[in-house]
């Protein structure tokens, strides 16, 4: 499988310079996840030729405006266009009191369920197991609680190798195979060696979706070697200061960052309204890490580009 990120938006605080604020699309094996919803999220997706109908899972980093304001009207959204699978939405403590307050005073009954998952502050854990892939959370050092998360896929079988495949395999034993275990005779001897008959397993990727915070080492510990990391990049390095009373992060952070935990590449966002042009961003992130680029939106990262 791959990982798929599509930028829908990339700024920080408020809309300028034709940015909107936080939200992508994560697809990992036709299953779609949509991370952060700032204001304008909806109509982004229209743009960007995303099916909301095809979202079935919501991921909130934290409760600062630019990453949520558009959550209530994408769910609204989806109600009038007659959805009625269920929608799992992630996100920090509060938003189960939020998003209930809103529909009570909206006189919204959704024609589907929300099933809504709060993580536990400050550290990581297993916040969703689907069959194919996990998310863990990524604690950030913010000034309200604050969490990436971390995509990855499950470990893949072994291949069946067809050049050297026995015939009439029964579907057991082609099971016991792909699991990396040998054939066996009924005396318990060995039938076939599995790596002789068998291929190694494709790779399995991984995303990490770093979202605000200070600059903090202790993230190596969960992003280490992943194959496409996301980092916000609020502010150019002339403003560490800045980025550090307002609990974000810089350039040469994010640059250094991705450098140490030896990822494959980066993607810079969380752009502040200060910057009209972001070249100089990308230029000095690309110092410490060449294999950076822009969440320009309409974007589209993959794992195995």
């Amino acid at each position: 499988m791959s990982i798929s990120v599509k930028i829908l938006g990339s700024n920080s605080a408020s809309f300028a310079h034709n940015r909107h604020q936080t939200s992508q699309v994560v697809e990992i094996d036709n299953i779609f996840f949509l991370v952060d919803c700032g204001e304008g999220t909806q109509i982004q997706a229209k743009r960007y030729n995303v099916k909301i109908s095809k979202i079935d899972y919501i991921l909130i980093s934290h409760l600062h405006g630019d990453h949520y304001y558009g959550l209530i009207g994408l769910i609204s959204t989806m109600h009038l266009y007659g959805r009625r699978k269920t929608l799992t939405l992630i996100g920090p403590p509060g938003l189960l009191e939020i998003i209930t307050l809103q529909l009570k005073h909206s006189g919204t009954n959704l024609a589907f369920k929300i099933n809504l998952i709060e993580w536990k502050v400050g550290i990581q854990e297993l916040i969703l197991d689907l069959p194919k892939l996990t998310i863990k959370t990524i604690p950030m050092n913010h000034s309200i609680s604050c969490s990436g998360y971390l995509f990855e896929e499950k470990e893949n079988l072994r291949r069946l190798n067809v050049n050297c495949l026995p015939e009439q395999l029964t579907p057991f034993e082609i099971k016991t195979l792909k699991s990396g275990a040998d054939l066996l005779n009924a005396d318990g001897s060995v039938r076939y060696v599995n790596q002789l008959v068998t291929l190694p397993p494709k790779k399995h990727d991984s995303y990490a979706f770093c979202s605000d915070t200070r600059h903090q080492p202790e993230i190596l510990n969960w992003i280490k070697g992943v194959d496409l990391l996301y980092h916000e990049t609020t502010f150019m390095n002339d403003l560490v200061q800045r980025a550090q009373k307002t609990y974000h992060s810089t350039t040469n952070q994010a640059g250094q960052l991705a450098a140490a935990a030896k990822v494959k590449k980066l993607i810079i966002g969380h752009f502040s309204t200060r910057y009209r042009d972001l070249t100089p961003l990308l230029d000095e992130v690309k110092a410490c890490f060449d294999k950076t680029y822009l969440a320009t939106e309409g974007s589209i990262f993959k794992t195995d580009d």
